[in-house]
């Protein structure tokens, strides 16, 4: 049975607090060795897909992050829903592309289950649409 501090909305919660600390070796660690991650999106944004290993998370934001300005990435998380091990994290995230300076902004609902303390699956859904002519504008 889970603790205090592994419950599903606290495991989210150390999340949401690592990914605003941008610390991809502390998400990684959030989550167990067989995962169900999926990042619908195209061949213009290299991080997007689907992964199915813990070792494959720490990379997948290294990646991403690489193409956002430093320090000048905004989330705000609006919402914290908790059903059983499902969570769902409803935000909006603000990135400025490094390569040309376009700053974006897209709503991002992101779906976790949790076991044991772990979490399991993580579907992110955004406009991915906007965050790849952000990245491609010239």
């Amino acid at each position: 049975m889970a603790t205090d501090t592994q419950t599903p909305r606290t495991v989210a919660e150390k999340f949401v607090e690592r990914l605003a600390k941008h610390d991809p070796d502390g998400i990684q660690e959030l989550f167990a060795e067989e995962i169900d991650w999926h990042v619908p999106g195209s061949d213009a944004l290299p991080w997007t897909g689907r992964r199915t290993r813990r070792e494959e998370v720490a990379p997948y934001f290294t990646t991403m992050w690489s193409h956002f300005a430093p320090g000048r990435s905004k989330a705000v998380l609006e919402r914290i829903i908790v059903d059983g091990g499902d969570v769902v994290l409803l935000a909006v995230f603000t990135h400025t592309v490094a390569a040309n300076g376009k700053e974006f902004t897209t709503p991002v609902a992101m779906r976790l289950a949790v076991e044991r303390g772990r979490i399991v699956r993580m579907h992110q859904y955004e406009d991915t649409l906007t965050v790849a002519e952000a990245i491609n504008a010239g």
